[in-house]
């Protein structure tokens, strides 16, 4: 993504609403080809919506992870921030943000705070490339990923026939901490996924006291050594990520009925990346962790089992 220009201009038009679906359709399709697969099973408005905020969360990661990377200041995210609020007042600034603008008017549970929290995560990203602790890790995951789960709540709604049903009474929580749970698991797994890509950049995202837990050095990390150590850690890793995921569970059945079959599809398709990773023998320097397309379809059907279960 291009960096932002010092001032944000105002635009009229720049290109058509269902042009700009289309664009962050297209960036879901090439970034997120898991998480699109399971955007496929939502109805079109909810889908199209998914699409607008998963696209305007990849630009914002490509601030700090992308070609120009190197070019980003504080004052890029501050300005980044201020086209966040124009988005908010109805004036987009670039084509991507006609489609989230159209959906933040259609949605109007739809709230800036997550936007914000974001951005904050990508800040981190500018100072930081290590973690001392899990309880510093966890923050930066839940701005940069759970964050998506409050956004996507907003989108994808209850079931709202469960606020009169007898055996609930006349309340129902909206599953907050769960969506949180749901986005703070992918992220953990993106981290297992990309620790080899990270070093390369000179960040360590595993947290710094587990590693030393582990007897597994930072210079081990830097020279891709794959031993017994480094298992342990993993396994001890792949297990807190599943953990985040069984959270995450409980509260697909009060999501609406419409949606309860992708997040399923989705949380199913992200663990079987730690399934990857385990049959790559926690390899994840020289062996890519993925889902083949005959096991992503083939997780379709026992998703939408669990799906018809409140």
């Amino acid at each position: 993504m291009l960096q932002l220009e010092k001032s944000l201009p105002i635009v009229t038009m720049l290109t058509s609403t269902e042009e700009s679906y289309e664009l962050c359709r297209q960036i879901t399709a090439q970034y997120g080809k898991t998480f699109y697969l399971a955007t496929l099973l939502m109805s079109v408005p909810k889908r199209r919506a998914i699409w607008a905020i998963y696209a305007w969360c990849r630009n914002t990661d490509e601030l700090v992870d992308g070609a120009d990377a190197d070019e980003t200041t504080p004052a890029t995210l501050d300005r980044w921030e201020a086209q966040l609020e124009r988005m908010f007042r109805g004036t987009p600034t670039d084509e991507c943000d006609v489609a989230l603008v159209d959906t933040i008017a259609r949605f109007s549970d739809l709230e800036i705070q997550p936007f914000r929290d974001m951005i904050t995560g990508q800040r981190m990203d500018l100072r930081k490339n290590r973690y001392n602790s899990f309880e510093e890790l966890s923050l930066y995951c839940y701005r940069v990923a759970g964050t998506v789960g409050l956004m996507s709540n907003a989108i994808v709604g209850v079931d709202e026939s469960q606020f009169t049903a007898p055996w609930n009474g006349l309340n129902i929580q909206i599953p907050t901490e769960q969506a949180v749970a749901l986005g703070i698991g992918k992220q953990l797994t993106n981290i297992l996924r990309d620790v080899g890509e990270d070093a390369e950049r000179g960040r360590i995202y595993l947290p710094l006291d587990e590693m030393a837990l582990f007897n597994y050095t930072e210079q081990d990390l830097m020279n891709r050594v794959v031993n017994d150590n480094w298992r342990a850690l993993m396994q001890f890793q792949i297990q807190r990520a599943r953990k985040y995921y069984q959270q995450a569970e409980s509260g697909i059945g009060r999501l609406s009925p419409d949606v309860r079959w992708p997040v399923w599809a989705a949380l199913l398709l992200y663990q079987q990346i730690l399934d990857s990773i385990e049959r790559n023998d926690y390899d994840v320097f020289n062996r890519r962790a993925y889902v083949s397309t005959p096991k992503k379809l083939w997780c379709l059907p026992g998703s939408f089992i669990r799906a018809q279960v409140k």
